[in-house]
């Protein structure tokens, strides 16, 4: 087996698809207002979502795949269940719209990092932090729905404006990161080429 392949075949990495593969049921649940099957995906998304990141550091299996499927998986979740949401809390749009936004600006900045051969970001603890909350805001009223048939407009809107505005300083955090991943390329090209020219005159004062 190729070595790079077998690296790749891990805990962490294995937990990752599992998040994918469970959008698939957690959506049918979703619309057809299975609301506890629809909750027990969420949370089995969640928990798997904190331990394969906590697997990859304590196992030393942190691969170049883990680093791009996470965010991936991290994504469509988020479009899955925020679509789904909506079919249900109509009055959250406009937190969608800005989620939307959010994850649309960070889709954009990873591919153009790819683009220009910069390795992304591992994910960070305020980009941690905003998908537990997103989880968690989201969970809640499901379950809230499924169990009590509580549906309360004050509690949705105070759960994804908490959830919103984590995800806004994440946001905030990770351009933090975007430009400073920029200037260090910039600053490493520049250098290189001082040291291309260097070597050109040297060469030119030895002929």
């Amino acid at each position: 087996m190729n070595r790079s392949i077998k690296e790749n075949i891990n805990i962490p990495n294995t937990l990752t698809l599992l998040r994918i593969i469970i959008i698939v049921p957690l959506t049918r649940s979703l619309l057809k207002q299975d609301f506890i099957m629809a909750g027990v995906m969420i949370l089995i998304s969640g928990i798997s979502d904190m331990l394969d990141g906590f697997l990859a550091r304590k196992l030393g299996q942190i691969t170049d795949l883990g680093k791009i499927l996470d965010p991936i998986a991290d994504k469509l979740t988020l479009i899955a269940v925020v679509i789904c949401t909506n079919v249900l809390y109509p009055e959250i749009m406009p937190f969608t719209i800005v989620l939307f936004s959010k994850e649309l600006l960070m889709l954009s900045g990873g591919a153009f990092l790819i683009k220009i051969k910069i390795k992304p970001p591992a994910a960070k603890w305020y980009g941690k932090i905003s998908t537990i909350l997103f989880y968690t805001s989201i969970a809640s009223l499901i379950l809230l729905k499924a169990i009590w048939s509580y549906n309360n407009r004050t509690l949705s809107l105070v759960l994804l404006s908490i959830t919103t505005a984590s995800m806004l300083f994440s946001l905030i955090m990770y351009t933090r990161l975007f430009v400073k991943l920029l200037k260090e390329a910039n600053n490493e090209k520049r250098k290189e080429i001082e040291e291309n020219d260097d070597t050109d005159q040297n060469v030119s004062g030895i002929k």
